[in-house]
């Protein structure tokens, strides 16, 4: 098998969204190819020459988690569009390998690819709950929500032996701070401990993201978040103990996902819920030929059917980043998903708690009342290089 060198198209190419060779899925991850970012100026095509002598199939990519120092934990925006100014995110890429992911381009400022590198190398902020502590005493620190799994999950496979988003959470619970919460992973139920209480004070809330209840579509839409019927467990659990939850029924894809969108909200109603919120796919940068060649790969029959409808919704576009419109699109489809979505809202009782964020209490935050040392801080003014003998 011969390797061809090319320049890489910023704005990808109709031959690279389908690639000229058949994409075979990988069993428990999502994208099918690892396309290479948008800032990358030369890559790699596999051509077949003819003289390659195929020995088996290709090995699956083993997730490889490395440790990151962080300079910075708190991410901050101005997007109007967003129900929160602050995030948090103690990973970069996720695991779950959810195709439709927006944060999937970030791995392209790291050199790698948005593809099967997002959901197979991930990087553990370590220090996390550190650098948490150090901006909580600050003291022009002013107290916001902050939310947690926005970018990234934060309850991902790897959660469960880094424990990074149960030590973010202690920091919290000490300080009195709002926190709200968004997944798809059950590994959320381990910390009732902090959320319930943090929850009888107005503290704390949780979205459980419910894009499909087909788990044959779950499969190779999310390949490794838990299954819808394990979230509906999730949702009743979180709810029985004090928690409030909303659900995300997030995104909607035209033909895919949204001939469920009453079945959800109703089984959604039925597991607790007491709120519900929605955005159609969006296929920002790398994220386009992904998703499209995910399309290609499982849905081949319907695949045409369902980018029209999405262009119907972006003003013959693939996307459009306009503030105004990107959650929900516009036009005709868009409506109709619009008023679908309210109406079953409404009959359900799901709209009363709506504005989940703005309902947190931000008057019990306390400053923390232990702070590590920056790094590089303490030393004494004389130390230098005999230090090192």
């Amino acid at each position: 098998m011969a390797y061809v060198e090319r320049t890489v198209d910023r704005e990808y190419s109709a031959e690279e969204i389908v690639l000229p060779r058949p994409l075979v899925a990988t069993k428990g991850r999502g994208a099918v190819s690892n396309l290479q970012g948008r800032y990358e100026l030369n890559g790699r095509e596999r051509f077949d020459d003819g003289w390659a002598v195929e020995d088996g199939a290709a090995a699956p990519p083993k997730t490889v988690v490395t440790d990151e120092i962080a300079k910075s934990i708190l991410s901050r925006n101005t997007s109007p569009d967003i129900p929160f100014n602050v995030s948090l995110n103690p990973y970069r890429g996720c695991e779950h390998g959810c195709i439709y992911c927006f944060a999937r381009p970030t791995h392209s400022y790291l050199g790698l690819s948005p593809g099967l590198d997002f959901e197979t190398r991930i990087f553990a902020k370590v220090n996390a709950a550190e650098l948490l502590r150090r901006e909580l005493a600050h003291p022009g620190y002013k107290p916001e929500h902050i939310a947690i799994g926005v970018n990234t999950d934060a309850y991902q496979p790897c959660e469960r032996e880094r424990r990074l988003t149960r030590e973010v959470l202690e920091v919290l619970h000490e300080c009195r701070h709002p926190v709200g919460l968004v997944t798809k992973s059950a590994l959320i139920e381990r910390d009732i401990d902090l959320l319930a209480p943090m929850a009888e004070h107005s503290l704390a809330c949780a979205a459980i993201t419910l894009t499909t209840l087909d788990s044959d579509i779950s499969r190779t839409l999310e390949p490794r978040a838990a299954a819808p019927a394990r979230r509906l467990r999730a949702i009743r659990t979180l709810t029985d103990a004090g928690i409030p939850v909303s659900v995300s029924v997030a995104p909607i894809i035209p033909f895919v996902t949204e001939p469920e969108i009453e079945r959800i909200l109703e089984a959604a109603r039925d597991a607790g819920a007491v709120s519900a919120h929605y955005t159609v796919l969006r296929l920002p940068w790398e994220v386009n030929p992904l998703f499209q060649q995910w399309l290609e790969t499982h849905f081949p029959e319907r695949a045409g059917r369902v980018m029209n409808r999405i262009r119907e919704m972006r003003g013959g576009k693939d996307y459009d980043a306009d503030f105004s419109q990107r959650m929900h699109g516009e036009g005709v489809w868009s409506d109709l998903i619009r008023q679908r979505f309210n109406k079953t809202v409404e009959r359900m009782g799901l709209g009363a708690l709506r504005g989940r964020f703005e309902r947190l209490d931000t008057a019990q935050f306390r400053r923390p009342l232990v702070v590590p040392a920056a790094a590089g801080k303490g030393k004494a003014k004389g130390a230098g290089q005999l230090d090192l003998f």
